[in-house]
């Protein structure tokens, strides 16, 4: 057997002791960083839902443009990818309105959709933030064109 002295440079390994060295280090840089970086991914995910909204607010303002009306609340979202069922509106219908089906925000539940909206607008599209809940604050608040207060 070969001792540790003898062998070349190349073939000899790092030592339990250095290798934990290094992970202590990775994990001290990962504590570090790690909070930052999730403090952006939230601010993000709400940008993001807010230029969704905004997007599914021009289709559905094409939809209304082809069709004469904005979709029921029955049809939702849903009337930008599939024709609608009423004869006149499927006459009407010039979609897809979306390139593909319709998200679901960027916490995993579906965007809402709802008539009338708050404030004078003909419709509310929005999302219930990271709770999932009315209301809210911060990450937690809903976002986008509301209903009217309950």
């Amino acid at each position: 057997m070969k001792s540790m002295k003898n062998l070349p440079i190349t073939q000899r390994g790092f030592t339990l002791i250095e290798m934990l060295v290094v992970l202590v280090i990775i994990g001290m840089l990962a504590g570090l960083v790690g909070p930052k970086l999730f403090g952006r991914v939230d601010s993000s995910k709400v940008k993001t839902t807010e230029i969704q909204i905004k997007m599914f607010k021009g289709s559905l303002e094409t939809f209304r443009l082809d069709v004469g009306r904005f979709p029921t609340q029955a049809e939702g979202l849903l009337v930008l990818n599939q024709a609608p069922t009423e004869e006149r509106a499927h006459a009407q219908w010039r979609g897809p309105y979306l390139d593909q089906d319709v998200p679901l925000d960027p916490w995993g539940n579906p965007y809402l959709y709802s008539l009338p909206g708050a404030n004078g607008q003909p419709f509310a599209l929005y999302s219930l933030g990271a709770d999932g809940k009315r209301g809210g604050e911060g990450i937690d608040a809903d976002i986008g064109m509301l209903p009217p207060a309950q």
